[in-house]
Formats: C-alpha cells, structure tokens, sequence
C-alpha cells in the first residue's frame, strides 16, 4: 500500500504546490487517511541561507513554554531569525499539534561544522523537549504533514501558497505503528527528504546502526532510518551515490561474483563495511537533497537531485516519467498523467536500478 510521487524540474522552475496535491489525492486509496504529507524544495528563497525548521508542538496551553526550551537550545549556537506558526486553514484538521517553523542561522564560528550541528540539535530537540517533535530541518525546503487524507492536508498547510521546483508526496497505510502527525512521511533530516512504500524489516538492525552514529530514531517507523542511512552514507562518508545506492540495496552475491575484478572488489567492500545499512523488506522509495554529493565518475553535484529505488526484487512499484525539463517518479502513471497527461517518455525501472535526476 501507501502513495508516493515526487517530481522535479531541471530547469528550476517553480511550480505551486497545489500540483503535487491533485496528484497525491489520485492516490489517495492506497493510503487510509491515517496520513498524508508533502515536501517542496525552493519554497523559501526569502530565507534560502538559514535553517528552516519545522517544528510540532503538542496542542496544550502551555505551548509556549515548549518553544522557550527549543529557543534555548538554538541560542547555544546561533540566532532565531524568525519564528511562528506555520499558516494553516483552521477547522480543516484537529490538530493534535501546533506546526511552528524557525528560521535560523548559526554564529560564524560555528559555519564549517553547521551541518554535524544540525543534525545534533534536532536530536537533542526530539529526544529530550517534552512535547517536540522536529520533522523539517534543511535549508530553502519544507515538510508538510499530518493525520488526514492528502487534500485535506494539502488544504490545511494551504499548499498551493508555495512554490518549489521539486516536490515529493506520500499518502500512508500505516502497518506495524499507529497513524499520528509525526509518522506520516515525508521524513527529513538537513536537505534529505524520503517518502517509502513497503515495509522496512530490517528495521532494527538498521536503527541500532545510526544510533551508534549519534542518530535518534523518536517518530517509531521505519522510514525515518532511511533518511539518517542517506545523510550518513552520503553525507558524512561521502561515499559516490551510485554505492551509496549499492549499500541500501545492495547486490546479491552471485551478481558480485560475475563482475569484473575491481567492480567485484569494490561491492563486496561495500556489502560487508555497510551491511547494516542494506534495506530488507519490500520497498520503493523517493528521495530528494540538494546536499552535495560525489558520483562515480568523479562528478560534483551541489544542486537538487531526485533519486527514485526499488528493492532487489521490485516488491513494490515504481514507475518514471518526462516532460520537457519534468520528471516524475511515482507508484502509478495514472497518478503522474493526473496533472501532466501528455508525456515525453514512461519507463519501469529495474529492480535495485535507481533512477537519479539532477538539475541541469
């Protein structure tokens, strides 16, 4: 079960959110209303070189105690240059918790490790302010998410206020865990942004494997691994993409063993340095950064990129589709022909095979 679709433009052109909800909605019935959420990427170029971060606070009267012990914890490091309540329509949702969005910018000291400090603050924010929850916190993106069905969702963030020029969804079934506002996908962490169909079942050795990097796995799915595993192969051990895709979804040994020698010698490093990290279960996922990355053939990328992957086996579906400068990823075309009917090119990734978009 569960909806996914995300789409970018190569050419950086801004388009309003209001799209990626019409199609998120034609999806809507493989999810179950227990959550819906979106992800745009360039939708805040007024505070494009601060820290967006979005924030749940538990709905009680005392709320505002709750972003006095976050403000405290920002100040250690740098400066909240805006805080508030993210617009919502009112009536459209209960809300279970206020969504609150600070923009913020670190000291100069601080700016060559911004990034690892981050990461720590959203950690210490989730596992020790009572009553927070961060679920957004990369710079000139948002996340969007709640309990509810995607154009209610869509309709209560009033989504078609903003513009971005890559945009993921994901409409849920939740399994094995309860449907609750910090559940639903989109997950984040920085500039990663991941929305999955399937069910993760490595799951445990996959969160006892971040937390031993300092991650903490609090919004009790499987899903949110997959955004630490990113950021940590990618980021901090700057593997290449396309082995970072091998050490998620690695190849099986007999497809090792009729490689040539150097290919061979670099999966099998792979399979045995980050077993941990290989993905087991039936899966197909969507990612989106604009977190610098390496590629096999030396190629630097420091712009947006969309990276759509099956499991080994292709248990769940994913398809891929053109437009002009558009690409589209999702579980259905019908889903991607909602709001682009005519398309250039409509393909069926292989299994294990990522599709990788980037920004011209």
């Amino acid at each position: 079960m569960c909806g996914i679709i995300g789409f970018i433009s190569r050419k950086k052109r801004l388009i309003r959110g209001d799209k990626i909800a019409i199609a998120l909605d034609s999806l809507k019935e493989r999810g179950n209303g227990q959550g819906s959420g979106y992800v745009g990427y360039g939708i805040y170029p007024e505070y494009k070189d601060y820290y967006a971060l979005h924030v749940f606070l538990k709905n009680i009267p005392t709320y505002h105690q709750i972003i006095d012990k976050i403000k405290n914890i920002l100040s250690k490091y740098g400066v909240v240059v805006k805080d508030e309540e993210i617009p919502v329509k009112e009536g459209v949702l209960k809300k279970e918790f206020i969504p609150w969005r600070f923009f913020y910018d670190f000291h100069d000291s601080y700016k060559d490790i911004e990034n690892d400090l981050m990461v720590n603050i959203v950690m210490e924010i989730n596992d020790r302010v009572n009553g927070a929850f961060v679920f957004s916190s990369g710079k000139n993106l948002g996340v969007f998410k709640a309990t509810g069905w995607p154009k209610e969702v869509a309709e209560f963030y009033r989504l078609d206020e903003y513009e971005g020029y890559m945009w993921l969804a994901h409409a849920r079934y939740p399994t094995n865990t309860r449907g609750w506002w910090g559940g639903a996908h989109p997950f984040n962490i920085l500039n990663w942004s991941v929305v999955h169909n399937g069910e993760i079942t490595s799951y445990g050795t996959n969160k006892r494997y971040v937390e031993s990097f300092g991650y903490k796995c609090k919004m009790f799915t499987d899903t949110e691994v997959v955004a630490y595993i990113f950021d940590l192969l990618i980021r901090k051990h700057k593997l290449p993409v396309e082995y970072a895709l091998s050490a998620i979804a690695p190849k099986f040994w007999d497809e090792i063993d009729r490689m040539d020698e150097e290919e061979r010698r670099i999966h099998e490093a792979i399979r045995m340095t980050y077993g941990p990290a290989a993905l087991n279960g039936p899966f197909a996922i969507v990612v989106g950064t604009h977190e610098g990355m390496i590629f096999m053939n030396g190629d630097i990328e420091k712009n947006n990129t969309m990276i759509g992957l099956t499991d080994r086996i292709k248990l769940r579906p994913l398809v891929a589709a053109e437009k002009d400068d558009l690409v589209f990823v999702s579980s259905e075309e019908a889903a991607i022909r909602r709001i682009c009917p005519e398309l250039d090119k409509v393909e069926m990734p292989n299994a294990g095979s990522p599709v990788i978009v980037r920004i011209e």
